[in-house]
């Protein structure tokens, strides 16, 4: 039966404020006063700009407030006088990590305090006790790392969000994550709050104490001794001993369980734990200033076996008796993840390595060896054998199908948002707890509660401690839509409260869940949740209107029945969007979990890795995009200097629509805005300078040597550089003396009559570096085909799209299209050896030209040459190289190609290659020849792992590189030169086999430096040109003098 739910538009008595931009804490605060005694007073940043308070309207949850200012402090004592300065002016105060919330806790019409930009360090590691002490802003995975590397210790809870969360939000939350099983059964307990010995903490009133475990004589010691501190800890225990009885009674005894204040923590049988019952407040209650926090050995083997079920429910009955062999991890996950991942065109190789099945678990286990955690799993499908109905099973041995098997789990978010055929979904009902062993039922009776209600989403989650995870399709913009919504939440709340559950299993309350609360603790509950807070923060203006008293559920969504984005007319069709052609629902992408704000790993957000500034990560750049449209804080449309400002830093690497769980392509909307934004107004120089690269080489091809005269003789090139808009501390490519198309059309054909493939000249290899060309075109000859170029000149126009010269682009790929018509119809494969123009093919084209079948065919028919090798030349044996090698992969080609091609052709050639997890490189075409702050941020991001790892790279390593700008990056900033993967396939066919022995040194010296192409006859040709040209600008110049001297002596002859 549906529950009925009236006046769901009535949140609290505060209803008459606009709550996304004032609330009954924040009316009357005078928010300049506030700024400037705060500019005053601390050494960190203080930003009450709109751009500032655009990038921290919102969080990952469905809500949306405008916050008075942010603050980022440098320090405790920053801390302590902004806390001074909140309670002199009653500003409400929230205290931020990295804004993953998914219900709302992080946004508040408040000060918000960042912490993770300076105050992230770790303090003290004690080995013996097993514990680290960390400041909240210090992410975990770096927390992490450190603990592994200088104690062999671990830290149990790690959610999805490990990358990137801090210390400070995972306390908030009270976080698990999947290997908290490895906390529960070899460790200290599921939660946040069982994994913490101490807390210093800060309260509004600016009492600053240290908390955690208190025995009976401490806690008499304290209230005896008074003070503010005394008469918190006497109100605890007035508030423990008044409701003990009734905390007993309603707080389930499960590992997840989350939802509401931490109150059995007080309990004396629980050690009266100050610091664990304020660990997933929400920053409602304090400031946290420190964390001492419990470790573990870290596991020193690991095995993954995997089950496959019927379906999901048989999955979930089966955790119980699995659960008692003590796994590190135990997920699960249903069918419609597979088929969400399918239809949304994420990578499914991986899951052909899974068992048959509709339901699946990963259960891992540990061990002091292999052999050790291997047996565990032997151990436990020994059993599972003598099961009734026992499941298909397999055991992973393999570290990397291991680590790809997680990552089907782990896109677990990504996989489930945004489906084509299907709702947007949102957070809201997304981590219910139950009991583990009733977890098979309650999925079979969420499901069901889910159809009643027309949802349908994906299952999965952390099934060993009965947490489910899931992103149902909640419409949150019409009314019918928001009252389904409620009003399945409140049924959702009574079926868990009808299992023993938790409404969290790890997320918190916020806001979404605080009205709910009710359901599951009674009112009793209630008024002790409202005590507590009101002992910690008598002034309620702590993260005020969530958890407790919240602004409401359906309060200050970011979208809503309001929610009415213009429609501009827009140069992209947004196909990734369901078809849906709209640029407003693109930035909606940006789900705001904040995978691009992690420090480490992949390519995304090269900016953000360097700068750790909100505004140039993905995210940031996301909601400044989605303010612009709603245009009350960003009120500059497509002129918005804000919003150019936040993109300026963005290389368009293409970094987040591969490794954004969403896929949001920021370097599409970039172009998009500067589209506009430079609409009827000149671009800077750079602009024409790189844009029209292709057009200017042209040019520059017909006296090669007189142009790199002007850019590359000193002095000379430094006006060169000024009159581009470039800056001095690069330098420019040379023009090569030859092109490639040059050099091609002057040599005979090569395999006439078999079949044929059209090498792409792009703009880069053609005009500097045409021995890349070469040695394309050499290995396709030896493949057996004959290769052909364009009948005549053409771009694909990628240095375009950097700077929004999209009418340009377009009419290029038309261009393109008209000219390889014939051979686009005839099926003609097409290689690209530059991948950001295989890219411009296989992506921009076609959401620029969506209705053209050529468009179509021609992206089907691009390949880079690793893929076109394995993929479409039959019985294809790559030539022997026995070489080292270290592989770093082009941005646009790891979001868009992947580089799976590249890897399997260094494999077979029996080359021993290492992949660099390096991110991008940092020049990213135009953006490392850029002055100003895109110079320094393109080096900074060089440094991260590629250059270091080049210089220390053995002078026989072979540095492949396949972007032109990867190379150019390496060469200017190492001395050493990467070789193109045709430049390796070359080598092996030049050496035949070569072994390590014939290594030579620097081995870009041979097939780089030798391998430049130089034409004498062409050189002479060019020579009496130019005599020709500077012969007739000569006579020009005489002419011209001996007619000014006649119109003088006529002049002299008439006075």
């Amino acid at each position: 039966m549906r529950m009925n739910f009236k006046n769901i538009f009535m949140a609290n008595d505060t209803n008459t404020l606009d709550l996304r931009y004032e609330t009954k804490y924040s009316e009357g605060v005078d928010a300049k006063l506030v700024e400037a005694e705060l500019k005053s007073k601390i050494e960190g940043e203080v930003r009450f700009d709109n751009a500032s308070k655009a990038l921290y309207a919102t969080d990952g949850s469905n809500y949306r407030q405008v916050p008075i200012g942010v603050v980022l402090p440098k320090s405790e004592q920053d801390i302590i006088n902004i806390v001074a300065i909140c309670r002199k002016y009653h500003a409400p105060l929230l205290s931020r990590g990295c804004g993953t919330s998914l219900t709302g806790s992080c946004c508040n019409v408040a000060v918000i305090m960042d912490m993770t930009k300076y105050y992230n360090k770790i303090l003290n590691i004690d080995k013996d006790k097993k514990t680290v002490t960390v400041q909240p802003g210090i992410v975990l995975d770096e927390m992490r790392g450190t603990t592994q590397k200088e104690a062999g210790l671990t830290f149990g809870p790690d959610p999805a969000t490990h990358s990137h969360c801090a210390i400070g939000g995972m306390l908030g939350n009270n976080s698990c994550g999947v290997h908290s099983v490895m906390a529960q059964f070899y460790g200290y307990g599921a939660r946040m709050a069982d994994n913490t010995e101490s807390l210093t903490i800060l309260t509004y009133d600016g009492i600053k104490m240290k908390v955690g475990p208190t025995s009976d004589e401490e806690l008499e010691k304290i209230i005896k001794a008074g003070g503010r501190k005394g008469e918190i800890y006497q109100q605890l225990k007035n508030l423990r001993d008044k409701y003990a009885d009734k905390i007993r009674e309603k707080f389930p005894d499960i590992p997840r369980r989350v939802s509401g204040y931490d109150l059995p923590s007080l309990l004396p049988e629980n050690g009266f734990n100050v610091a664990q019952a304020v660990v997933g407040s929400e920053g409602t209650c304090v400031i946290i200033l420190e964390a001492e926090m419990k470790l573990m050995p870290n596991p020193k083997a690991r095995s993954l076996l995997v089950l496959g079920f019927p379906d999901i429910y048989s999955a979930g009955h089966a955790c119980p008796a699995i659960m008692k062999h003590q796994p590190i991890g135990l997920e699960g996950f249903d069918d419609l993840l597979l088929q969400f991942m399918k239809k949304k065109g994420l990578d499914v190789n991986d899951i052909s390595l899974l068992p048959k099945g509709g339901g699946w678990l990963l259960c891992e286990f540990d061990g002091r060896d292999k052999t050790e955690s291997d047996n565990k799993c032997k151990a436990l499908m020994e059993e599972i054998k003598k099961w009734d109905n026992a499941p298909d099973m397999k055991l992973f041995d393999n570290p990397d199908q291991e680590k790809n098997l997680w990552q089907v789990r782990e896109d677990g978010l990504g996989a489930t948002a945004f489906v084509p055929g299907q709702p947007d979904g949102a957070p809201g009902w997304e981590d219910s707890a139950v009991p583990p062993e009733k977890v098979g039922d309650y999925l079979k009776d969420l499901r069901a509660l889910f159809s009643e209600y027309g949802y349908h989403p994906s299952l999965y989650g952390h099934f060993g401690q009965g947490c489910i995870h899931c992103r149902v399709g909640f419409n949150l913009k019409t009314e019918e839509g928001i009252k389904n919504y409620k009003n399945f939440t409140v049924a959702a709340s009574h079926l868990v409260v009808k299992y023993g559950g938790s409404l969290s299993g790890e997320h918190g309350d916020g806001q979404t869940r605080g009205d709910l609360l009710e359901i599951m603790f009674g009112k009793e509950i209630i008024e002790a949740f409202h005590e507590f807070k009101s002992i910690w923060d008598p002034q309620w203006l702590m993260n005020p209107g969530k958890i407790i008293d919240t602004y409401g559920q359906l309060s200050n969504l970011r979208l809503g029945t309001s929610y009415d984005p213009p429609s501009p007319k827009i140069h992209f069709h947004y196909l990734n969007d369901d078809n849906k052609g709209s640029f407003s629902r693109a930035v909606l992408r940006c789900v705001g979990v904040g995978n691009c704000r992690r420090h480490e790993g992949g390519t995304m957000c090269p900016s953000y890795m360097v700068t750790r500034e909100e505004k140039d990560s993905t995210r940031g750049r996301a909601h400044m995009l989605f303010e612009m449209l709603q245009g009350d804080i960003s009120k500059g449309g497509w002129k918005d200097k804000d919003v150019k400002e936040s993109l300026d830093l963005c290389l368009a690497c293409k970094g987040c629509k591969g490794d954004c769980p969403v896929n949001v392509d920021m370097a599409t909307l970039k172009s998009e805005f500067l589209s506009h934004y430079y609409e009827g107004k000149l671009r800077p120089r750079h602009a024409y300078a790189f844009g029209w690269i292709y057009w200017w080489s042209r040019l520059a091809s017909l006296v090669p040597g007189v142009v790199n005269f002007f850019t590359q003789t000193p002095g000379i090139s430094s006006i060169t550089k000024a009159v581009g808009g470039i800056t001095q501390k690069r330098k420019l490519p040379k023009f090569a003396q030859q092109t490639f198309r040059n050099w091609f059309n002057n040599n005979p054909v090569e395999n006439s009559g078999k079949p044929k493939v059209i090498l792409w000249l792009d703009t880069f290899n053609n005009f500097f570096k045409p021995e890349t060309l070469v040695a394309g075109a050499e290995v396709l000859e030896a493949a057996g085909y004959q290769v052909i170029i364009s009948r005549r000149p053409i771009c694909c126009g990628r240095p375009l799209y950097d700077f929004g010269m999209l009418d340009t682009a377009k009419k290029m790929l038309l261009q393109i299209l008209d000219v390889l018509r014939d051979e686009i119809r005839s099926g003609t494969p097409l290689v690209g050896l530059e991948p950001s123009c295989v890219a411009v093919f296989r992506d921009e084209m076609c959401d620029i030209l969506p209705f053209d079948e050529d468009a179509k065919r021609l992206k089907q028919q691009t390949f880079t040459l690793a893929e076109f090798l394995e993929k479409k030349v039959e019985n294809y044996k790559a030539p022997t190289l026995k070489r080292k090698a270290m592989l770093q992969g082009h941005c646009h080609q790891k979001a868009i190609m992947k580089m799976k091609s590249e890897e399997k052709i260094y494999k077979d050639m029996g080359m021993d290659v290492e992949v660099l997890d390096a991110g991008c490189c940092g020049m990213a075409g135009y953006f490392g020849y850029e002055k100003g702050e895109q110079y320094e941020v393109s080096v900074k991001a060089g440094e991260r792992v590629l250059l270091p790892a080049v210089r220390k790279a053995d002078k026989r390593t072979i540095i492949i590189a396949d972007g032109f700008s990867c190379r150019e990056q390496i060469e200017q900033l190492t001395g050493r030169k990467g070789l193109h993967t045709a430049q390796v396939l070359q080598m092996a066919l030049h050496e035949n086999g070569g072994s390590g022995k014939a290594a030579i040194d620097y081995p870009e010296k041979k097939y780089v430096d030798e391998m430049k192409l130089n034409s004498p006859v062409l050189a002479v040709k060019r020579a009496v040109v130019m005599a020709s040209i500077i012969g007739l600008v000569a006579v020009g110049c005489l002419l011209t003098a001996k007619k000014k001297s006649k119109r003088v002596k006529n002049y002299d002859y008439v006075m």
